[in-house]
């Protein structure tokens, strides 16, 4: 569940014209990834998919590096609206189960992976070769977790959250990844593990 850069973007679009063909240019984007993989992807080849001069991918993006990890990011924004969308409106504080809120996460993200064009490669930002060694700790992705899961529970998001959050997500990635090595839809036995190995780590911080 890998790692989000800054906004890759050169500049955002403003019309709605310009929404709509950074949102193709994105569809093409991760088309390509499923059938070329990411060192053959090239900004022309995009550009050609989605039907539009090549100019428009510069004037969106420097590189196809840029223009993958624009993907990692819409990736993740309509990660978290499936999970609320699943979830329904927080209830009052404290309502929520955590364990049922770990399995609608990890099921979205399963879908995603088998569903969505590109995700398996990508994700987030993470799967792709980029060519350089990733360093330090990006936090995006479970720091969104763990405010939703807080908001969910009623309870602030303190380091003692984030730490968790964070070591679930990085396990669960590992492990996932794994378990799509094995079976390209998601070996089910592995996946099962993931569930448990994850449930009982977060137990020793959400449990009462």
């Amino acid at each position: 569940m890998g790692r989000v850069s800054p906004s890759p973007l050169r500049r955002e679009p403003v019309q709605r014209r310009s929404a709509d063909r950074l949102a193709r240019i994105l569809d093409a984007c991760a088309a390509l990834l499923d059938e070329c993989g990411y060192e053959e992807l090239s900004t022309r080849a995009v550009a050609e998919r989605a039907g539009v001069p090549i100019g428009s991918v510069y004037r969106f993006f420097g590189n196809k590096r840029a223009l993958v990890d624009a993907l990692g990011h819409r990736n993740l924004d309509r990660y978290a609206e499936r999970i609320a969308a699943r979830l329904g409106p927080p209830g009052p504080p404290g309502a929520a189960e955590w364990r049922a809120v770990v399995d609608v996460v990890l099921d979205e993200y399963l879908d995603m992976k088998r569903t969505v064009a590109g995700f398996t490669l990508i994700d987030f930002g993470a799967q792709v070769p980029l060519g350089a060694p990733v360093s330090g700790v990006n936090s995006e992705v479970p720091d969104r977790l763990a405010a939703l899961l807080a908001a969910r529970l009623g309870r602030a998001v303190d380091e003692d959250l984030r730490r968790a959050v964070l070591v679930a997500v990085e396990a669960a990635d590992a492990l996932l990844q794994l378990a799509f090595r094995a079976d390209p839809s998601g070996d089910e036995r592995i996946v099962a593990e993931t569930r448990r190995l994850v449930g009982a780590y977060l137990a020793q911080v959400l449990d009462p």
